[in-house]
């Protein structure tokens, strides 16, 4: 079997997915139903996308392409592995919306994928925490569940095995 990556997509990707079929998404809908991504929510996430279904907007454009609210959300809940809500990331996005999509890819170290400016100013500061931000994604190019390595900074020496000179370097 393939390695797994791991994603977190923000409502707006998860609407060209389920609702708007844009066909920029189609290799993340592919990998997604064949199983060759995890894509990461939480109940929370779940909830805003149901509220923002029922927009104004939004609901002329299920009935323009002959959906319903319903089959979004059973299509969320088909795809998307759920997982508790994390802890808050040291990075505050400037909508308090999206926060949630950046605590949970900082949690888990894995690519955010969103279209959300306030999401994706933050591109630096969460790529120097591992974390991938991108507006598409793009087979291959994210890493493996499995390729996330666990480095220590330092490496673990016992104190019996280090002479007493390297012992005071190390203060």
């Amino acid at each position: 079997m393939a390695a797994t990556s791991a994603v977190v997509l923000d409502t707006n990707v998860v609407l060209d997915l389920w609702l708007f079929n844009d066909p920029r998404t189609s290799a993340l809908r592919q990998a997604l139903q064949q199983g060759q991504l995890i894509w990461m929510a939480t109940a929370h996430m779940r909830e805003e996308l149901r509220r923002v279904l029922e927009y104004d907007h939004l609901v002329n454009r299920l009935a323009f392409y002959q959906t319903t609210a319903q089959q979004v959300l059973e299509s969320f809940e088909r795809h998307a592995q759920f997982v508790p809500v994390p802890d808050k990331a040291p990075w505050r996005c400037k909508d308090p919306d999206d926060q949630v999509f950046i605590d949970l890819a900082v949690a888990h170290q894995c690519p955010l994928i969103s279209k959300d400016k306030a999401v994706l100013a933050l591109r630096k500061p969460l790529a120097r925490a591992q974390v991938l931000v991108s507006r598409e994604w793009v087979p291959g190019h994210l890493p493996t569940v499995q390729a996330v390595p666990i480095v220590p900074i330092v490496p673990i020496v016992p104190i019996a095995d280090m002479a007493m000179t390297e012992l005071t370097q190390v203060r």
